[in-house]
């Protein structure tokens, strides 16, 4: 170990207490508490106790303390989406969304959608935000208005050719309605689909219904957008037949047409002239083919791009992924010209309009909504994945412990007293850099598995073995 912290260019301090953990006396215990947060890098501590006792007899089943635990805490994930502050947990999460975006697109009856649902008409949606001056891009094969080719790595994308005139204070304000401008989106697509229809708004509610499936996430200019999977359904899941998809992407790029969100002026505050804010004109709309029949956006791609954004937010523009208190602090933790004027131009405006809280969302260059979102009946929930996950360890933790199943033997009954405080969270610079690994041999490992399992399964759908 030694010699891989050290080739590993680690700083003494570091290595000196990656040393210590290696050779303390808990250290295959706290190797396994790490190994169960799947490797977390901002765990949570907690301190107590619990007694599983057989509520009939009053016979005491096991008995738990993390008296016994090293240093006395037993670490939890933290469950951070950010992999800025947590890849682990991030990892996890995307999974998670992974599963519940293929699940509404090529049915589940587990995660509740019937397979049927894979002859649905469903698109794959884009909606951007306008623009706010230009910026440095990369048009195809032509070189940027400012008379260069960017390379993709080039940090002047996305800035502004001219911050003078860069209307900052309009980007931050749609960025901060931008989850009001996708529920009016969903409102005018349900009205201009009943009127393709020929039906009135509660005819066609009747008879169709919509599921939604959405992720947010940042251009390089700072400007959030929006990847939806959009799915006509019916009633009990059969759309009915006039829900075709040419109608849909129709219905879709005339509601999106339609959407306005009025921010009104402010003299008092010297704000003399409202924003109209509006989607971009950019809005794709792809249709979704069945996964394995040859299309280039199947159902697997839309999935695993959905998930790939699940995790990330502002910081990729540059920003950092905590509240900023004022304006001195954007030079101390250095922040790129461009974002520092959104943030600047977030606490400006919040005196203004103290109710949409463009102070606490600053880092966040004013967008306020959740990442990720979906309609009711889409498909399953994140908090059902979890619990599912949550149930399996229940499980094994049973079975190891050799207490009795619930399902097993209903008349078993047990009682579980327990009392936490938290004690902390986070680790020691050698603590951290030992779980980083522990966090990549994990993910590396079940890539190698999902990759052989892909390989069994084409081989197995061939028939060359």
């Amino acid at each position: 170990m030694t010699d891989t912290a050290t080739a590993a260019g680690l700083d003494p301090a570091t290595l000196a207490d990656v040393l210590r953990v290696a050779g303390s006396t808990g250290f295959d215990r706290w190797t396994e508490q790490i190994r169960r947060t799947q490797g977390c890098a901002q765990p949570i501590h907690l301190t107590g106790a619990t007694k599983t006792t057989d509520r009939a007899t009053g016979t005491l089943l096991h008995h738990y303390t993390t008296d016994t635990e090293p240093g006395g805490r037993l670490r939890i994930a933290c469950g951070n989406r950010r992999a800025s502050r947590c890849p682990a947990c991030a990892w996890t999460y995307a999974g998670d969304t992974y599963h519940l975006i293929r699940a509404g697109l090529t049915g589940d009856p587990d995660k509740g959608t019937p397979h049927t649902i894979r002859d649905h008409p469903r698109v794959f949606a884009t909606l951007t935000a306008p623009s706010f001056g230009p910026v440095h891009n990369r048009p195809g094969n032509r070189p940027c208005r400012c008379g260069t080719h960017h390379p993709e790595t080039a940090p002047e994308l996305g800035t502004p050719l001219d911050p003078a005139t860069y209307d900052y204070a309009g980007a931050v304000l749609w960025n901060n309605h931008a989850s009001d401008l996708w529920r009016y989106f969903t409102i005018y697509l349900r009205r201009e689909i009943a009127r393709r229809a020929g039906l009135t708004q509660k005819a066609a509610r009747e008879q169709s219904r919509l599921s939604f499936g959405k992720v947010a996430e940042y251009q390089k200019r700072g400007a959030v957008h929006f990847h939806a999977v959009i799915r006509f359904d019916g009633p009990d899941s059969p759309p009915p037949a006039w829900a075709t998809l040419d109608l849909l992407d129709d219905a879709i790029r005339a509601a999106a047409a339609r959407v306005e969100v009025t921010v009104p002026a402010n003299p008092a505050a010297g704000i003399v002239n409202e924003w109209v804010l509006r989607w971009g004109t950019q809005l794709d709309v792809q249709p979704i083919g069945a996964f394995g029949n040859g299309e280039d956006l199947t159902e697997q791609a839309v999935a695993s791009y959905v998930a790939k954004y699940a995790t990330k937010a502002a910081e990729t523009t540059g920003t950092v992924d905590h509240r900023i208190g004022n304006k001195e602090a954007l030079i101390l933790l250095g922040v790129p010209d461009h974002p520092r004027r959104l943030i600047e131009a977030c606490l400006d405006l919040h005196h203004a309009y103290p109710d949409r809280k463009l102070r606490d969302w600053a880092h966040m260059l004013g967008f306020r909504g959740h990442f990720s979102t979906k309609s009711r009946r889409y498909s399953t929930t994140l908090g059902a994945l979890r619990q599912v996950r949550a149930d399996y360890r229940a499980a094994q933790q049973r079975e190891a412990l050799g207490l009795p199943d619930p399902d097993d033997h209903p008349e078993a009954t047990t009682l579980t007293l327990a009392h936490w405080a938290y004690a902390g969270h986070g680790h020691t610079p050698g603590e951290s850099w030992l779980a980083a690994n522990i966090h990549r041999d994990i993910q590396h490992n079940r890539e190698t598995a999902r990759e052989h399992r892909a390989e069994l399964e084409a081989l197995d759908t061939t028939g060359e073995w």
